[in-house]
This record gives C-alpha cells, structure tokens and sequence, in this order.
C-alpha cells in the first residue's frame, strides 16, 4: 500500500482526533518497621520467657482437653457459646434484602495481616463488581433482633443494665481530626469537575444544575460528624417508613414444557418452576449437577401438589427449550421497545422509590437500603453451595415482621394479607424481617448505605481499627509468649492469633453438613495445612464463598514446632487442626485487651495500615495516571493479603488487545507528527535523529485497520446524529432529514501547522501513548485481583481521601459516585489526615 493516500487520509483525521489526555511495586516489610509495633524484647524478658517454658513441655490436663472431648454445658452469653439463633441483635448472622444470594457465607469472623506472602495464581473465583462487592460489611451495629421462635417471630428486646453494659454504652472517643471539618478550608480541596465518571457524562448546563443540587443537598443533609455523633444501644426515637415492596404475582405464559418429546400443560405454580429453570439454559448452572439435582427434587415436590397427575419423573426426560424460547422473545420484544415505553417504566419505577424508598428517622427524611422482598426463584449461592438449585420461595406478607415507632401508622400489608408481627425496636435500624425457605438466614430490610445510621457504624468500625493500633504491640508479645506455653489450649490460641495477625485468615466458625464446606483460621482441618522444613507452612482450603486459599509461608520457627504437634497420630484427614480453640474462646480472649475487640478488627486494622504505608510510594511529582497506578498498586496489597481474588473476565484478553491497539493508533499519529515536522523544517533531520525513527508495531496492514476503523466510527456518530435530529423534528412536527447537512470547515493538516504547534501536538501525544501504557499495566496487574471489597469493607476511607487532597487527584478517579455517597462523612478532613 502507497504511503501517500494513507497519510492524506490519516493527515486529516489526526486533526480530529490529536487531543492530550489526562488520564515500582513496592514488597512489604516481612515484619513492622515501627517501633510501636515490633517492640523488641528485653534480655530480662527474653530469660523470663525461656526460664518459664520447656521444648518439651506441654500439658494435657484435664482442663485442657479438645473441643469435642468436654461434656456440654448449658450454653451462656458469658462463656460465648451462646447459640446463634439466640442472640439478640449481634449482627452474626446479618443478611440484607439487598443481598440476595448471600447464602451461608463461609466466615463471619475476620482476620488481617501485616506481611505480604505468596498466593496461587489459579484461583477460581466468582467475578466481583466493583461497586457492589462479594463481601457483605464487616461490622456488626444495626444488627436487627435475631431468631427467637421456630416460626421466625421476632419481638422487641430491651438491653438489660448492668455493668458489663456500662462500657458498651460509653460514646466512642473520635479524635478530633477524624470527625471535624478541615481547618482553614470551607471545602474539601478535591476538584468536583475533573475528567467526568463513566455513565456520569453530563452536559454543562446538566453540571452546573446538578451541583446546585448536591449543594442544596448537602446544606440540608444531617452532618452528624460535625458533632462526632456515633450509633449508641439507642438507634432512634421516631420512626416511619411505608414498609416493604412485595414481588408482583407470577402471570402464567401457557408455553408448554416437553417431557419424553411431548408437550406437558402445567399448573401455574408448576409453570413458573419451569420457566425459572428455562432462564438458566445456557449458563453454567445448567451443566452443575448439584444445581439440577436440588431444583428437580423441589420441581417435583411442587408438581405433587397439582390437580392433575403428572407424568414428570426423570429430569433427563425433561425438554424445557419451548420456555426458554419464549423467555428470549420477550427479551427482544423489551430490547425493541420505543422510547416512550421506556420512559414509562421508570417513570413508574421512580415512583415506587420515591414511596418507599425513603423512612423518617427522628423526622429526618433518609433512603432505604432495598426496599423490595426478594423474588421467588432458584437459590445460586456463592461458590460449590450444596444447596445450589434450591427453591426459593415466595415470601408471604404473613412471614415478614415490621419495625416501626409506636406513634407512626403501621404500613397496610397487601391486600387480603396480615403482618406476621409488629414492633417498634429502637435498639436496631432495620425496617423489616423475614425468614428464607432456603438456609433458613433471616433477611431485612435495611438502611442505605448513604444514611446518617450506616455512616456512624462505619466510622465506629475504622475507629474500633484505629484504637486497636494502640493495643496491638501487647496482643503480638503476649501471642508470641503463648507459642511456648505448658497449656496446649493458649498454645493453639496464641498460634491461631498469629496466623490471623499476620496472614490474612479470618478467624472461622464451625460448618453444618448442608453448608459448603469453607473453613478459616479456628476451623481448619489436619489435610488443609501440610508442613515443609525447615519453617515453611502450605495453607490450601476453601475460604468464604469457597475461593481457594493457597500460601506457601515460612514462619517463626516456634509457630512450625506447634503445627508439627498439633498434627500429630493420632490425628489424621478430617480431624480438627486447633482441637481445642473455637472463635467464641478466641473472641473472649481478645475482649481482656480492648472493649469490642474481636478477630475481625484485625482484618479491618491491618488492611488500613497496610494501605496507608503503601500509598508511600506514591510519586510526588509523578503524572495523574503514575498516581493513580500506584494507589491501585496499594489497593491490590490489600486485596491480596485479604485473599479478595476473582477469575480473569472472558473479556480481558480483548479489552487489552482494544488497549493495545490504541496505543498502536497514537503511535501511528506520532509518526504523522514527526513526518509533519521534518517537512516544515527540513533541518530537524540532523538535530532530531529520533524524528526519522520507525514506530514500533505500527504497520501496513494495522494502519489499514486503524483508518477503516476511523471511518466506520464517523459513520457512526453521523448516523446516531441523524437519528436524534429526526426524533427531534417529528416531535416537532417537519419532515424527517436523509442526511445531516456537511460541515463546512474542514480540518486543518498537519503540513500547514507551525513548528511550535507540532512540537506541542508531538509532546501531547507522547503523554497520551505513556498513560495509556500505564492503563495497560494497571489492567493486567488487577486482572485476577477484586480491589472493591477492601475498598468498601475493610480501608478507612479517609486514607484514600486524605491521599487525594495531599497529591491534587480527583477523587472520582477512585470512588465510584456510590462510594463518594457512602463515605461522604469522610471528606472533612485535612490533608495529613493519617491512619
């Protein structure tokens, strides 16, 4: 191909597009550098502990037994063997109606860690979505009233008093610069405009109405920081709220399922059994044997209650394609729908949000988490669920309890429908309740994570992380004292601690049979932990949501000694690796050194200091994408040491190639550039030797591509314009237009331009081409990294804000609009705001 006609065609279009554009993996420590921290041992202390314990000396009293050897006691609140269906709002066993499929997520106990280890690459993980994360919130306030009765009453509970509640009650100390407004700044030096957000493209008339809105909001939102308010046993004094959205009755289609090649008719309830099967064909449930196995056994468990016998009795028989059929037309016939139809529907949505989305607590006007009962279906779970394929069923309003102030109008339940119970508990700040068929897991209906009440619970959970900062040099002395001590009990504790300290364990609970089968710290078993001397431990188990947990860590040769006894005959494969340790005995342990403390701060603990001294890496006066890289690069740390994995999307490898190929594009409009350059001043040939260089992978055919590319993307936007204007002119009433009308100027090429201009475009693009390098690596490095769940659960979010004020970058560079929301307590502070 002639160079000529591609650089005149390339000459123009480089005008168009020609635009700049804005947009050192550090190891971790193997220990803590801080003083604070790692405080090392007198030589006294070292005698003392060397004096006090024997290599060989461990004792097997009788009070100090395995687990499943002691006689069962009565269980009681003070020994933390309390059943947990009889605790009262501990928020253990939490589900919001938000949380759909959250199922029996393996661990509710967490743990962090401070050093960085190795990690498997093949880990096979359900994807996350950013914003929404696999992980439910890690604390446990505005937990609603837990399991009392067998049908799933609940009542009201009033806290008693006493003095185990005196320290419970105290209002949690806030530093003064966790909650005040930034000094001598009336507003967060974060640049509102910016590069705008995918999906929050707007114009300028729509950007400036929408910040008068979002300042109009923020003059009447309650600024409960301001006054270091935090969440107290007493959640509210009014309350009102409209109550819960039920799912609309299921309307029978009539499309006939085939058994045996023969149309079967079904009953409605059958009916809607089949077609909730028919919208899983061509997923990978349908290939799960688990999954059709437990939806089968619930089909023909419905299919026994219909009128008629049916001939039903073989799933390999069962042909469920006609449904299935059905479901895709109507998919396209909702794809095909004009804009008014479209418009319509949210317009109807908006107004269901706006009835019951929205509850008044103490006269303030806050949204509602999920406002909607979850819908019948078939129950996926997270990872290898053994209940996966189950029926879900329809919740009735007879089954759902209603939590509202004594003075406020109780909902009206569906028509023909009566509430289960209803209560007015101002303890928690749940609305509803209910019991699922399936796990048998109480869902609510809770507040959004934009309210003042989860905003107070957040803040509440990262200062209980940041008090344990204080405690933490104690708790890892007298865990590493304990690895030597003659009690086998405190020496499974102490070693159990240090693998929650220090690698990113979570403290686990004990499994039922119908549970999948995921384990943590306190619940791993001989086969998951194997031993490589000289000190090097292999974890390999199922975690929460059974992602595999797969590290390979040298450890305190102290710790080797203890796994190597605590696995030896006659334990064998299944047997309990920490015989005598549950969470409830470790948990209680930790409550002698701070109030509140339980494993899980750990993990929210580590994750934050974590972040905070990677971010130290950050490039002063390094480029936006360079800055942006490197708190991405803090990010997957965390995530890392968090075990947050997922599976490389199918998309990756071309989403990448398009990356790549982009570059390839400005590469090619860099050459443009050069060329252009060497013909205005002919004399930069020997000046600028650089300027005659080839560009890397950058060739005819790539360039045929590239300009084809270009062409079909102006049709495009030619074609789409035409459209708008014509839709324009009908509401108007005038004909239609076959074409737009062409523009008159045409662009400027290259050859005509100035020296200088060039030089500028030359320098632009080279920016352009190094940040979208960088975009590639950060791209690559998170491909099997989930970054949005330690970002939403476990990192104070005032690190990251703090980081953007300290380094100029937008902060909707790394919070995603529901995150600027749900954190927004979080943005008055100064800019040397530290963990």
């Amino acid at each position: 191909m002639s160079e000529q006609p591609l650089r005149r065609r390339a000459s123009v279009k480089a005008a168009e597009v020609l635009k700049s554009s804005d947009n050192d993996d550090m190891d971790r420590d193997s220990s803590d550098s801080s003083d604070d921290f790692d405080a090392p041992k007198s030589s006294s202390a070292k005698k003392a502990t060397k004096a006090s314990h024997s290599k060989a000396e461990v004792s097997d009293s009788d009070d100090d037994v395995p687990l499943s050897a002691r006689k069962q006691s009565k269980p009681t609140a003070a020994n933390g063997n309390v059943p947990q269906n009889k605790r009262a709002a501990n928020g253990s066993s939490r589900n919001s109606a938000a949380n759909d499929d959250n199922g029996n997520d393996s661990e509710t106990s967490d743990a962090p860690v401070t050093k960085k280890s190795k990690t498997a690459a093949e880990k096979k993980v359900d994807d996350e979505n950013e914003n929404g994360d696999n992980e439910s919130d890690e604390d446990d306030d505005d937990v609603p009233l837990s399991k009392k009765k067998a049908n799933g009453d609940v009542k009201a509970k009033k806290t008693p008093v006493g003095k185990k509640d005196t320290a419970a009650k105290r209002k949690l100390k806030v530093e003064e610069s966790a909650v005040t407004p930034a000094k001598k700044r009336k507003t967060p030096a974060i640049k509102k405009s910016g590069t705008p957000v995918k999906n929050e493209k707007k114009g300028e008339d729509d950007d400036n109405d929408e910040n008068a809105d979002e300042e109009e909001e923020e003059e009447d939102q309650f600024a409960w920081w301001k006054d270091g308010a935090l969440d107290t046993s007493e959640k509210w004094k009014t309350m009102e709220h409209q109550g819960p959205v039920f799912p609309p009755a299921y309307v029978p289609h009539g499309i006939k399922m085939k058994y045996n090649g023969a149309p079967i008719e079904l009953e409605p309830d059958s009916e809607e059994v089949a077609t909730f099967f028919a919208g899983i064909i061509g997923t990978d449930y349908e290939q799960n044997k688990t999954f059709c196995a437990n939806f089968f056994r619930d089909f023909l468990t419905v299919l026994k209650k219909q009128k008629k016998t049916c001939p039903i009795k073989e799933f390999a028989k069962c042909d469920f394609t006609p449904i299935y059929q059905h479901l895709q037309e109507q998919k396209e016939l909702r794809k095909a729908m004009t804009k008014e139809q479209k418009q319509k529907i949210k317009e109807e949505k908006l107004a269901l949000e706006e009835k019951y989305g929205w509850a008044l607590f103490d006269g303030r006007k806050e949204k509602v988490g999920n406002f909607r009962i979850e819908p019948p279906g078939l129950f996926r779970g997270r990872g290898d669920h053994p209940k996966t394929g189950t029926l879900k069923l329809r919740v009735m309003p007879e089954q759902v309890t209603i939590n509202i102030g004594k003075e406020a109008k109780v909902p009206e339940p569906p028509a023909g429908h009566k509430w289960g119970s209803v209560v007015h508990d101002n303890t928690v700040a749940w609305l509803a309740t209910w019991k699922e068929n399936v796990n048998d897991n109480i869902k609510y209906v809770l507040m959004a994570a934009t309210s003042s009440l989860k905003g107070q619970s957040d803040l509440k959970k990262f200062e209980k992380a940041r008090e344990l900062k204080k405690h933490i040099a104690k708790i890892r002395r007298d865990y590493t004292d304990g690895l030597k001590d003659k009690v086998m009990a405190t020496r499974q504790l102490s070693t159990a601690l240090y693998f929650i300290d220090r690698l990113a364990l979570r403290a686990g609970n004990e499994k039922g049979e119908d549970e999948a089968d995921t384990v943590g710290c306190c619940s791993l078993r001989f086969e998951h932990v194997t031993l490589e001397p000289p000190n090097k431990v292999i974890f390999d188990f199922l975690g929460k949501d059974s992602i595999r947990y797969y590290n390979e860590v040298a450890v305190d040769e102290q710790v080797f000694k203890n796994i190597k006894i605590f696995k030896r005959e006659p334990k064998k494969e299944g047997d309990m690796l920490f015989d005598r340790l549950n969470t409830a005995i470790l948990n209680k342990d930790l409550t002698k050194y701070m109030t509140g403390l339980s494993a899980k701060v750990f993990r929210t603990f580590n994750a934050s200091y974590t972040f905070q001294k990677e971010l130290n890496s950050t490039p002063a006066d390094g480029t936006m994408q360079e800055k942006i890289l490197a708190y991405n690069r803090a990010n997957r740390q965390v995530a890392i040491l968090c075990n947050h994995q997922r599976t490389v999307s199918k998309a990756h490898t071309a989403q990448m190639g398009k990356i790549q190929d982009k570059v390839r594009g400005y590469k090619y409009e860099r050459s443009l550039i050069k060329k252009a350059l060497l013909e205005v001043d002919p004399k930069l040939k020997k000046k600028r030797p650089e300027l005659l260089e080839d560009e890397s992978d950058v060739d005819d055919d790539f360039v045929q591509r590239y300009l084809t590319g270009l062409e079909e993307k102006e049709k495009d936007r030619v074609a789409k314009a035409l459209e708008k204007e014509n839709e324009k002119r009908k509401a108007e009433g005038k004909a239609p237009l076959k074409e737009l009308e062409k523009k008159k100027s045409v662009p400027t090429p290259l050859e005509s331009l100035s020296v200088e201009k060039l030089e500028k475009k030359l320098e632009d693009m080279g920016k352009r081409i190094e940040t979208t390098k960088l975009q590639i690596i950060d791209k690559d490095e998170n491909k099997t990294t989930a970054l949005g769940t330690s970002k939403i659960n476990y990192i104070d979010p005032r690190i990251s804000i703090a980081w953007c004020k300290k380094y100029d970058v937008d902060l909707e560079k790394i919070f995603n609009r529901s995150l600027r929301e749900k954190f927004h307590w979080a943005s008055h502070l100064d800019d040397d705001w530290e963990f």
